[in-house]
């Protein structure tokens, strides 16, 4: 039984002519709205006005380079960039960086969502472990990220260890927070409809609970991976052994090379972008499936 027969279960008990409003199952309307329309072509989907700014800026950066404004070992122009863009893909430091990075950010990110996931879960089902673990854990909240490194530093060195572990931390508490949230969320009318329907606690769960919570979660996970990336880069720029774009942006800032430094940033930038579209990809996809189970 799919999470829209709940729906107007718990719609008709009422007996009401108001729409049951679910925190977390129902802020999916939208995404469902636009799986429904005919598909455009790729280049009649993208909205070019968001590319107005970033070539602007590149524009008056171009000019301020090319008038001397600034000091030119303060600020190169976008033709040395572009320079050391190339140089850095064809002798390969760039992926060589970039993978490193991606494959510790990686790493995190599944430890951390496994860990949020099972910590989520327990805070959300059971009242025993919000109650022991509920204060302490919105109090670990309140801890700057970067609070832990020291710790973490002394624990686990400065290698590929120390950085996982950091980036487990970053991960996991946006979707221990989500998770716990979006099963708290879950109406009370929908879980009194599964019970009508004499469902086993196992049966509520995956047929009710955990649908109607999974936009929640899937917000954790978003931005779960969100911040692993930026963690990512905190933790090379922190703890500094190791290959990583972070160790690029270093290099570069010990070297006193504009160019060098103002690449990595552009590659920081973009590689987060494709992040940022990669999980809004799979949250369309994922909700579209939904649609069409529902409809069913």
């Amino acid at each position: 039984m799919s999470l829209a027969v709940f729906k107007r279960s718990a719609e008709a008990s009422k007996q009401s002519t108001k729409t049951l409003s679910c925190d977390c199952g129902d802020n999916v309307p939208a995404a469902f709205a636009r799986a429904a329309r005919p598909r455009k072509p790729l280049i009649a989907r993208v909205d070019w006005r968001g590319a107005v700014l970033p070539i602007a800026a590149i524009a008056i950066w171009w000019a301020i380079s090319e008038a001397h404004v600034v000091k030119s070992g303060l600020l190169v122009s976008p033709a040395q960039v572009l320079a050391t863009a190339s140089q850095q893909i064809v002798s390969g430091a760039l992926f060589k960086a970039l993978s490193a990075s991606l494959a510790r950010e990686a790493s995190g990110f599944v430890i951390g969502t496994l860990g949020g996931l099972l910590l989520g879960s327990a805070l959300g089902f059971s009242r025993l472990a919000t109650r022991m673990i509920g204060p302490s854990f919105d109090t670990f909240k309140q801890i700057s990220l970067f609070a832990w490194i020291p710790l973490i530093s002394v624990w686990f060195g400065l290698g590929d260890a120390a950085k996982v572990v950091f980036l487990s931390l970053a991960a996991l508490l946006p979707v221990a927070a989500h998770t716990c949230d979006g099963i708290h969320a879950v109406p009370r009318a929908y879980i009194e409809v599964a019970r009508a329907f004499r469902y086993s606690r196992w049966q509520l769960i995956r047929a009710v609970i955990l649908p109607a919570a999974l936009p929640s979660i899937f917000t954790g996970l978003y931005l779960a991976l969100i911040y692993s990336w930026l963690a990512t880069l905190g933790a090379e720029y922190l703890l500094v052994a190791g290959s990583g774009i972070g160790n690029t942006l270093i290099d570069g800032s010990e070297q006193f090379r504009m160019d060098l430094v103002l690449f990595g940033v552009v590659v920081v930038g973009v590689t987060g972008w494709a992040l940022n579209a990669l999980a809004r990809a799979v949250e369309r996809a994922m909700f579209a499936r939904r649609s069409e189970a529902a409809a069913r």
